[in-house]
């Protein structure tokens, strides 16, 4: 979705703010800015930035950041443009593998957007070389897979400096994807300000252990639906996890505003 249609979903289901958090880029805030002014609902500006942890992938939040800031800008420059450049590497492995995927469709996919591995699974789809994009991550571009190329790494303690760094609050998204409960404590050392309690994939069992979590470290309890949109393998409705509002205000105070 674009900017301003989450915006018109978020107000559709009655949220009092919500947060924008792309992947690598913030170039989407000013647009839902101005049409959440409109809407009457306050969008909180933010950011997703994922960082590598072992075997598995760490992805951090960071909420209420100044999107002004010079090295956070400069920080998802490069990522995009390491991101650009793996994607480059995947479709021409894909192509050497017989799967004819074209880098302007994963770009026109992308929507100007940064570069990721669902834009190219929607890519592989669509060729009918699978049924569906999660195959498509299966059979191609998860670790180890045919096509999958390494990206650029960054620690998640690194990621959790630039956010802290761009004035804002870093929360720790969908810990239970991680595999490690042992990494909390670790990033809250560095700076970690908020644990992603619920979750869309989180049951109520797995959340009271998070809420456990969160109250031993001192961290905010978040959450959020962390809807990618309805053209997905997997569609979440924007609002359809939600915390109370304090939780805004808890946040805008790690971050140092008022």
């Amino acid at each position: 979705m674009s900017p301003a249609e989450v915006v018109n979903e978020a107000a559709r289901a009655g949220l009092a703010a919500f947060a924008i958090t792309d992947h690598d880029t913030i170039d989407g805030l000013g647009e839902a800015e101005e049409a959440a002014k409109s809407a009457g609902v306050e969008c909180v500006p933010g950011v997703e930035i994922g960082a590598d942890f072992g075997a598995s992938e760490v992805h951090i939040l960071g909420y209420f950041i100044r999107p002004e800031s010079v090295t956070l800008r400069d920080a998802l420059r490069r990522l995009r443009e390491a991101r650009l450049e793996r994607g480059a590497k995947i479709v021409r492995k894909l192509r050497d593998l017989g799967v004819p995927v074209t880098m302007d469709r994963v770009l026109e996919i992308a929507g100007g957007g940064s570069v990721g591995r669902v834009h190219i699974a929607q890519a592989i789809q669509e060729t009918g070389a699978v049924h569906s994009m999660n195959a498509a991550f299966g059979k191609y571009l998860t670790r180890g897979a045919a096509a999958f190329v390494p990206r650029l790494r960054m620690s998640p303690e690194e990621v959790v400096c630039l956010v802290n760094a761009a004035g804002g609050a870093a929360c720790l998204a969908h810990p239970s994807k991680i595999g490690w409960d042992g990494i909390i404590p670790e990033l809250q050392k560095c700076g970690l300000r908020g644990l992603e309690v619920y979750h869309t994939d989180h049951s109520e069992q797995v959340s009271r252990r998070y809420e456990s979590l969160a109250t031993r470290y001192g961290l905010i309890p978040t959450g959020g639906s962390d809807s990618h949109g309805p053209r997905t393998d997997k569609p979440v409705a924007v609002g359809s996890v939600s915390v109370h509002h304090s939780v805004t205000e808890h946040l805008r105070l790690a971050a140092g505003q008022t």
